[in-house]
């Protein structure tokens, strides 16, 4: 019996590890690709999502807090860590904390609140940060915050059927191996 449970958390173990590296590629890839550095840094924000799903809240931390750690260390640009870090990578978790509120509204709120709270840390205290990553038509704070929270929404939803396809396509079948 204790072999059973030791090789599921050796394969735990394993598959948050593989979580991470492909968090970890995905930043790198950010910092080659200007044109594309926002997507992709939200590419590599969606592999700890994989983590909650598959090993529980704890790995999804663990897995984003060494992606932001190794890519401070070693990623030349650290403007695409500082995106993860500040949403892209915590979402995940956030997300999950926050859709168990039992009144849908209140999750919506909440969510909205959160993501606006972000985005004014970045506006006002990492402006530097987030302009390269902003449409020149995009001078005024209200129309960032306006196209913003667009573009939030139609991510979280996505994100919703991303985490919808894993539990499905992937999760399924890792847990009948362990």
């Amino acid at each position: 019996m204790a072999k059973r449970r030791d090789r599921g958390s050796a394969n735990q173990v394993a598959l948050v590890g593989m979580i991470t590296a492909l968090s970890l590629a995905f930043l790198y890839l950010s910092t080659l690709s200007p044109m594309a550095r926002l997507g992709i840094t939200a590419i590599a924000g969606v592999f700890p999502a994989g983590a909650v799903v598959s090993s529980g809240m704890g790995a999804g931390f663990f897995s984003y807090g060494a992606t932001g750690i190794l890519g401070l260390l070693l990623l030349p640009n650290k403007s695409c860590v500082i995106l993860y870090l500040l949403f892209f990578g915590l979402w995940p978790m956030l997300k999950s904390l926050l859709e168990r509120l039992p009144n849908r509204v209140l999750e919506w709120v909440c969510k909205l609140l959160v993501f606006n709270g972000i985005l004014a840390v970045l506006l006002l205290g990492l402006r530097e940060l987030l302009l390269p990553f902003l449409p020149t038509g995009l001078e005024g704070n209200w129309l960032i915050f306006a196209a913003g929270n667009v573009a939030f929404v139609i991510y979280d939803v996505g994100f919703s059927k991303l985490i919808g396809l894993y539990m499905a396509r992937v999760d399924r079948v890792l847990r009948k191996r362990t």
